[in-house]
């Protein structure tokens, strides 16, 4: 007895053939997508952490900026002219740069430009660098002075006594700088801002905008803005 043995028909392989090939290529192309997603998604976290540091870093400085201990520069003997301008601007030549006067806040600084050495009563003497040891009642306030600057791409920071500009974040695309406006001098509401204000005095807060590129072109260029108060003019 004879059985007739049947296979695949020539038809019935390139089926298979093409249904198996769009199978392939529908998982090749769902694996190509997760790994971009995953590779965007890297490149966006990268930009927000460089973000978060330089930012949060100029926050804490013009928060603290104009802030010479417990009395105001009048009273302060010895005081240099930058205490009158604790936070001035320049912009021209292809950089933007913002010079703040800040209190250094823990040890972490370095060698401070000045140091306040007040009873927050009735005295208080700068020094260049460091101060002498306090005696009793006294309080030591270190200042420094830094220089953020924004040019070829890069936002940079100086100091007097480290006039070379370190860099702090590559690959900026666009920084701008605005400040918030009080209509008097005796008052601690922001108006307005301005990228040009007329009355340094008149300064209570400043906005910060900072775009960044990605270099691989993996994400879209990401914006950033965060607005900081000068608390020692807001009572």
């Amino acid at each position: 007895m004879r059985y007739r043995v049947r296979g695949f028909s020539l038809v019935e392989l390139l089926l298979a053939l093409v249904i198996g090939l769009v199978l392939l290529l529908g998982a090749s192309q769902v694996l190509i997508s997760s790994r971009v997603t995953h590779a965007s998604q890297q490149a966006a976290m990268l930009l927000q952490d460089d973000a978060r540091f330089v930012l949060s870093k100029m926050i804490q400085d013009i928060r603290q900026a104009g802030m010479f201990g417990c009395l105001a520069p009048a009273f302060i003997e010895n005081a240099p002219l930058a205490f009158d301008r604790p936070i001035t601007w320049s912009a021209g030549g292809g950089s933007t740069s913002l010079t703040l006067l800040t209190a250094q806040v823990g040890e972490e600084g370095g060698r401070p430009d000045w140091t306040v050495l007040s009873d927050c009563t009735s005295t208080a003497h700068a020094y260049i660098g460091n101060a002498p040891a306090p005696e009793p009642g006294q309080i030591r306030f270190a200042i420094r002075q830094l220089t953020y600057t924004f040019e070829t791409g890069q936002l940079k920071v100086a100091t007097p006594n480290a006039p070379a500009k370190a860099v702090l974040v590559d690959n900026v695309r666009a920084f701008d700088i605005s400040f918030g406006v009080a209509a008097r001098l005796d008052s601690t509401g922001v108006v307005r801002y301005e990228t040009r204000p007329a009355d340094e005095a008149l300064i209570r807060s400043v906005r910060l905008r900072m775009t960044l590129q990605d270099p691989a072109g993996r994400v879209k260029d990401q914006t950033y803005s965060v607005v900081a108060a000068l608390r020692n003019r807001l009572g």
